[in-house]
């Protein structure tokens, strides 16, 4: 008996294409060819041909398969396949989670994992900015910054008035809402600590978090929107020191040192 390569793909429950794949690889040896100069396979072709994949429906990577198909160290590699699927799975199921979440909130699909709860209260902007941010720093900072979104969104800071800020806009235009922004910022300052100090929660060095967060305002932010958020963390930071001076002082410890 022998099959033509689309009755061996028939058979095998795959494509032709999969077999002509295999044998680029060598995984399945060449045919001899009838007189017409069709392939002629043969049932050691078809049991080769199941083998291998067999062995690809488990996981196993196909520059692998002599590898396992070996009996020496075929339980070990096997044991390594398995935990790659495992670790597969779970990435699977995360994603899963998050594609509900963005369903259940009406969130765009490009979302920074962790805040489709929030979208609604980030502009394109916000979310670039997170998106570069859950690369800077850790899981714990993220969900800080996730709930400051929500926390500044429940004091009606969205951001809605920075984003539409133009470039020329003018001194009191910037001042009036960098004193506005100053005011969240403070109170993330007061509540987050590490903000002050955020080496402890980066993910990379601080040098190139810093020249990443540069890089990032000035790519992301007109020049009217970089003065007002300068000003901004100017005045936030001082409002942070005077509430945690009155708190000291309230305590009777003193204010606590300029960071």
């Amino acid at each position: 008996m022998a099959w033509s390569t689309s009755e061996l793909a028939d058979l095998a429950g795959t494509t032709v294409n999969t077999i002509r794949h295999y044998h680029r690889l060598g995984l399945l040896a060449e045919p001899d060819r009838r007189y017409n100069g069709y392939k002629k396979y043969g049932v050691p072709h078809l049991v080769r041909l199941l083998r291998i994949r067999r062995l690809a429906e488990l996981g196993v990577p196909l520059s692998e398969v002599d590898r396992v198909a070996d009996s020496a160290g075929t339980a070990d590699r096997l044991r390594e396949v398995d935990a790659d699927l495992a670790a597969k799975i779970e990435q699977l199921q995360q994603a899963r989670g998050e594609i509900a979440a963005i369903l259940s909130n009406n969130a765009p699909p490009d979302v920074p994992a962790g805040f489709a709860s929030v979208a609604e209260h980030l502009s394109e902007v916000d979310r670039s900015v997170i998106h570069i941010y859950s690369k800077l720093y850790d899981e714990s900072a993220l969900a800080d910054l996730r709930d400051m979104v929500a926390e500044d969104a429940e004091a009606g800071d969205d951001g809605k008035e920075l984003d539409a800020l133009p470039p020329d806009a003018d001194e009191p235009t910037r001042q009036r809402l960098a004193e506005t922004i100053a005011q969240g910022i403070a109170r993330n300052l007061v509540d987050y600590p590490w903000l002050s100090d955020p080496a402890g929660h980066l993910a990379t060095s601080g040098r190139v978090a810093q020249e990443t967060f540069v890089e990032a305002v000035t790519a992301l932010y007109n020049p009217a929107q970089r003065d007002v958020l300068t000003r901004a963390a100017v005045l936030g930071h001082q409002i942070a020191q005077e509430v945690l001076a009155a708190r000291g002082d309230a305590d009777g410890e003193g204010a606590p040192p300029t960071p």
